[in-house]
Order: C-alpha cells, then sequence, then structure tokens
C-alpha cells in the first residue's frame, strides 16, 4: 500500500487510527521476545545437528573457529540489514527482495529473487527430510531398546515424509507471518530440548572414559582416508556451519512484525538478533565440541539419529519428537515468504478474481479458497522431491553454501553502502568488500564440497527407496 493510500483510508467509514500503522496497515504487535523466537526458530534448526560431523572434519582449533567467525559475520551483517528495513525517507520495505530492489534494482534484485526463492525451497525439502529422519529414529529407539542394538531396526523414510507434508498443509493455512509466532515460540522452546538433551547424552558419553580418538586437526589422513577427501570434507563441513546461520534470508519478514514504539524497529530487531545468535552460538559450540568429545572422529552426520545415543532410549525418543515438533513450525517461517510472494503476484496479475478474494472463516482462519489449493500443492510438490532426494549432510551443506553470501553478507553489505552512501574508497567501504570477498570464497568452496558429497550420494541412490 502506498502512502497515498494509506492515508486515503482515513476517508472510510468506520476508519479508526489506532488500529493502523503509518504506511495503512493493521498494526504490527511483535516484540523482542516475538522477534527472539522466530530468529531462534530459524537459526536453532537442523543444522545444530550436523556440527559433531563439522567439527570432526575440521579439528579442536580450525572447528570452533569457523563458528565463531560466521556468528560474528551473521550478527555484523543482520544489524546492517536491519537498517535497511526503512529507506531514508522512512517507507518500509515488506520482504527482503524488495529491499533489494528498491536499493539495488535491475540485475541484482533479479538474482537476489532465485537465489531466495531457491533456498527457501531447498529448506522446505530438506526440513521434510530431517523430520522424517527423526520420526524414524523415534520409532527405532523403542525397537532397539526392545530387540537389542544389533537388531536391524532399518525403515523406510517414504511414509513419515508424508505424513510431515499432511501436517504442513494444514498448518499452512495460517495466513501469514503475523500470525506465527505461537508456533514460532513452540519452535523455540523445542530447539532448546533437543539440543539440551543432546548436550546432556554427549556429556554422559564422556564421563563414561570409553576411548575415542580426536584431534587438533580432525579426521586423519590414512589408509582409508586421503588428503583429497580431507580436503572436500573440510569444504563441506563450512557449508553445514553456514546453513547453521543461515537466517538473514527472512530477516526483513521478521522485522516487519515489530510494532511500532519508543523503540525503531531496527533497535529491536537488532536486539532480538544479538540475543538469538549469542544463544544459538552457545549452543553451536556446546553441541559440536562436546559431540566431538563424544564421538571422536566418528562423529555420525547427525548426531540425535545417527545412533551414537541409544539409550536411556526414552530421552532419544523425546530429543527427536522434540526436533519433529520444531520442524513442523520452522518449516513455515521458511516457505511463508514464497506463500506470500505467490499470493501477491496473483493479485496483481488477476485484481479482483473473486477465487483469490473470496474468504472463508474456520475457527480462527480466514480461509482462501486459492490459498487452500495453491499452498497445498506447493507443501505436496516439496514432499514428493524430497522422497527423491534423501541426503541429509551434503544437502545442508550446499543449500548453507548457495545462500551465505549472497543473502546474509553481499546483499545486507551493498544495500548498507547505498542507504547510508559508505564510499567505495573509503575504509569502511574497504572493509565492507573485503568481508564480502572472503565469505564469498568461503561459500564457493563449501558449494564444492557438498557438490562432491551429493555426487558420491547419487552413485549408490535409488529414487523413492529412502531408508534410515
Amino acid at each position: 500500500m502506498s502512502k497515498a493510500e494509506s492515508l486515503n483510508v482515513e476517508a472510510l467509514e468506520g476508519y479508526d487510527a489506532s488500529m493502523f500503522d503509518d504506511d495503512g496497515r493493521p498494526k504490527r504487535t511483535g516484540t523482542v521476545w516475538s522477534t527472539g523466537a522466530h530468529i531462534i526458530t530459524a537459526v536453532i534448526g537442523s543444522g545444530v545437528l550436523t556440527l559433531a560431523w563439522a567439527i570432526a572434519q575440521m579439528g579442536w582449533i580450525a572447528g570452533p573457529i569457523a563458528l565463531i567467525v560466521f556468528s560474528l559475520v551473521t550478527l555484523f551483517t543482520s544489524y546492517l540489514l536491519a537498517d535497511c528495513y526503512r529507506a531514508a525517507d522512512g517507507t518500509r520495505n515488506y520482504i527482503y527482495k524488495d529491499a533489494v530492489k528498491n536499493y539495488l534494482g535491475g540485475i541484482k534484485y533479479k538474482f537476489c529473487a532465485i537465489v531466495q526463492y531457491s533456498y527457501l525451497f531447498g529448506v522446505t525439502i530438506g526440513y521434510s527430510i530431517t523430520t522424517a529422519i527423526s520420526l524414524v529414529a523415534m520409532k527405532k529407539a523403542i525397537c532397539f531398546h526392545k530387540h537389542g542394538h544389533n537388531h536391524d531396526c532399518t525403515l523406510s523414510n517414504n511414509p513419515f515424509i508424508i505424513l510431515f507434508g499432511l501436517i504442513e498443509i494444514v498448518l499452512s493455512q495460517v495466513p501469514n507471518f503475523h500470525e506465527l509466532a505461537f508456533l514460532s515460540y513452540i519452535a523455540a522452546i523445542m530447539s532448546f530440548g533437543y539440543a539440551t538433551i543432546g548436550l546432556g547424552l554427549s556429556i554422559a558419553k564422556v564421563a563414561e572414559g570409553r576411548h575415542v580418538t580426536t584431534s587438533i586437526t580432525g579426521k586423519p589422513i590414512g589408509k582409508d582416508y586421503s588428503a583429497e577427501e580431507k580436503m572436500w570434507s573440510c569444504f563441506a563441513a563450512i557449508g553445514n556451519i553456514a546453513f547453521a546461520y543461515a537466517f538473514a534470508v527472512v530477516l526483513i519478514e521478521i522485522q516487519d512484525t515489530i510494532r511500532s514504539g519508543s523503540l525503531t524497529e531496527s533497535k529491536v530487531m537488532k536486539r532480538a538478533s544479538t540475543a538469538g545468535i549469542m544463544i544459538s552460538t552457545i549452543f553451536y559450540l556446546s553441541c559440536g565440541l562436546l559431540g566431538y568429545a563424544a564421538f571422536g572422529n566418528d562423529a555420525p552426520g547427525n548426531f540425535l539419529t545417527g545412533y551414537g545415543f541409544y539409550e536411556p532410549y526414552w530421552l532419544v525418543f523425546t530429543a527427536n519428537l522434540f526436533i519433529a515438533i520444531h520442524l513442523f513450525g520452522a518449516y513455515q517461517v521458511f516457505c511463508q515468504p514464497i506463500f506470500a510472494a505467490v499470493e501477491a503476484w496473483c493479485g496483481r496479475v488477476w485484481p479482483g478474481n473473486k477465487l483469490l478474494s473470496k474468504k472463508y472463516k474456520w475457527w480462527k482462519l480466514r480461509l482462501s479458497p486459492f490459498r487452500v489449493v495453491w499452498r497445498s500443492l506447493y507443501v505436496v510438490f516439496t514432499t514428493f522431491v524430497a522422497m527423491m532426494l534423501p541426503f541429509f549432510n551434503d544437502f545442508v551443506g550446499l543449500l548453507g553454501a548457495i545462500s551465505f553470501w549472497p543473502l546474509a553478507v553481499f546483499f545486507p553489505i551493498e544495500m548498507y553502502m547505498v542507504r547510508t552512501g559508505v564510499s567505495r574508497s573509503s575504509c569502511r567501504g574497504l572493509f565492507l568488500q573485503v568481508l564480502s570477498g572472503f565469505c564469498l570464497v568461503a561459500s564457493l568452496l563449501a558449494a564444492a564440497g557438498s557438490v562432491r558429497g551429493l555426487i558420491q550420494s547419487l552413485g549408490t541412490f535409488e529414487p523413492l527407496q529412502s531408508r534410515s
């Protein structure tokens, strides 16, 4: 809605100015707490489960340093991005790609849209795979407890991927980001829950005193593990770490939920980002380092579903239940921008179309026939792709690699420089460009490692035969 349209709203019969913000949209109600919950939901996701494996590839020194560097870069660029929510004249950018369009325009806007929606689409597929693996792990926890750790408890992932899809069809009818706070609160609690359980189980395993091999440089080069394989594994580990900090893609959308008040939206967003990233980093370091200490160089790709832990089985069951509940909400955080973009485009192409505008009230939701059909088809499609591509670590690493530099570094830096008028030849401008170049190299290396891993996985891949 433009400013002129916002002002004209006052002429409408029954208009109550107190119910609307300065742009004419219904008042936003987001707080530091709800914003922080959205961030934690987006950040502490399935990425935490891969960090023990990532540390095992890089070792005691490079692994923690990589985690800390990525956290600091993410926090810094999230500050820059938060300042870009409002333009210099005070107008809002409602979604990430609109901010890029308004500040940078042209080819950069198109590139951003392709990368952002490709990433969001990929994350929803990744979360479908991860949730199914966790649901299978719940059944396997009971199976191993009953029949012993050597029993074959392998199950097909496909029924669980389908179950996840059916639940997401229902949750996808939540209209927009502004009404997702309840899901994010639940998901944030769940993420703390399973990260804490993983932490506790790792501490217990370390306390058992069983000998495991760890190293300053990670998994050692040997007869069955060449220097080339070591290099590619380290690159893939960088991608996994980058994925663990990928929330810039939805930062503007989250910031658009913050209510206007004594603090500007950017200050609230910065406080929430600081808290969310600091909490996430503490959990990441704890889970990654203790997971490596517990399993050594043979740390599984997913330390709660790779069956490094068998007992107490009920705790393993609970941790995987928490993962599944968290990802039910996280899926929505990442697919809502796709839903909003498609629905806005259809509204522009077919203005006044009854199929698009008609609403039915069901319980507390306002259901739209178009929304029900289109969002359901989207979930069905991502569910099918998840059954076709059941790869976890390499898929997660590739998503992190292709999105981290453009969405979390390049565009925030470029938009901030345009908004504040920073000269490229100034000390600040040079620093920002060097930072962007460094992150580009890291993303390219991570992408190369993950692509190689995917190619190797495809060598033994059978469509629709995913098992764990």
